[in-house]
């Protein structure tokens, strides 16, 4: 199954590291210069309002892009950051720029897994997670954040991380989604910082809300937003599908299944992939439909129950 069959993705994010992009009234962002296969082209921050304003997501540990931020402000007074996650390339810059402005931090919390570590999990130190990140005003669901002609709505959806919380701006009908829902991938689950198990639960939470244009972490603009969600959604269950449809051809690793799932895979993805299908298998294994001996790990090895 190709990775991309059933989701309409845009690939097509001309935006410059550094420019400052006005996308609609009261948004602009700016892109940071740290491309990989896991951001795509970088990391987009975004400036909500007019005059005095709030930052989203100030990115990777980067003197450039804080610069950039702040020279997109200048004259501005910036009254809040808000930080959706604490994955490297989203938090570590939050220190820069409230030193240079002030504002309190809002997020969900500090980095957390998204289950207890098991026995036998080796911590893993590449796991990308900003475990230094303490943000000023924890946000819980549905607490709205007002400022200067914005009013934020914190939308918990956890998943991609445990913390993970969107910013709805109901009234404009704009949605920042971080990295909980991309235009240009899926997004990765990695247990036990992810879990497949929330990511479902809130995909099918934001397909539910108003918003239809979402803003988010990495790549375009996505227009339509529940209805991309729903696309999300499927394509997490045909994922599932091929990974029992796989175990029903006899027992499997990890590593043999992303073979047989992942056709044409970037091989620097190959790792991520693995352990999206871990999170699909935890899930499988919780439900009594695939079983392991012991606790379901990256190197395990699974079959029909």
């Amino acid at each position: 199954m190709a990775d991309n069959d059933d989701i309409p993705f845009n690939r097509d994010f001309p935006l410059k590291p550094g420019v400052v992009e006005q996308v609609r009234p009261g948004v602009r962002r700016v892109l940071c210069n740290n491309p990989s296969p896991f951001t795509f082209t970088g990391t987009v921050s975004y400036i909500v309002g007019q005059g005095k304003v709030a930052i989203i997501d100030p990115g990777p540990d980067d003197e450039a892009h804080a610069k950039a931020l702040l020279d997109a402000v200048k004259g501005e007074t910036v009254t809040h950051i808000l930080v959706t996650h604490t994955h490297r390339d989203h938090s570590p810059n939050t220190p820069r720029i409230k030193a240079a402005t002030g504002a309190p931090v809002y997020a969900e919390g500090p980095h957390r897994a998204s289950r207890p570590r098991f026995e036998s999990e080796k911590h893993n130190p590449e796991s990308g997670a900003d475990r230094d990140f303490r943000p000023d005003i924890e946000v819980k669901h549905g607490d709205v954040i007002e400022g200067s002609g914005f009013a934020l709505e914190a939308v918990a959806t956890p998943g991609h991380t445990a913390n993970h919380l969107a910013f709805a701006w109901a009234e404009r009908s704009i949605n920042f989604v971080g990295d909980h829902v991309m235009g240009w991938s899926t997004s990765i689950v990695a247990p036990p910082d992810g879990s497949m198990i929330d990511y479902m639960a809130s995909l099918e939470q934001l397909g539910q809300r108003s918003e239809q244009h979402y803003f988010s972490g990495h790549g375009p603009e996505i227009p339509e937003g529940p209805r991309y969600v729903r696309f999300l959604a499927r394509h997490r269950r045909a994922r599932e599908a091929s990974i029992l449809h796989r175990l029903g051809k006899g027992e499997a690793d990890i590593p043999t299944m992303v073979r047989a799932i992942y056709i044409g895979l970037d091989p620097r993805l190959a790792n991520a992939a693995g352990y999206s299908v871990l999170a699909h298998l935890e899930d499988l294994v919780a439900r009594g439909i695939v079983s392991t001996d012991g606790d379901p790990v990256i190197g395990g090895t699974y079959r029909m129950a």
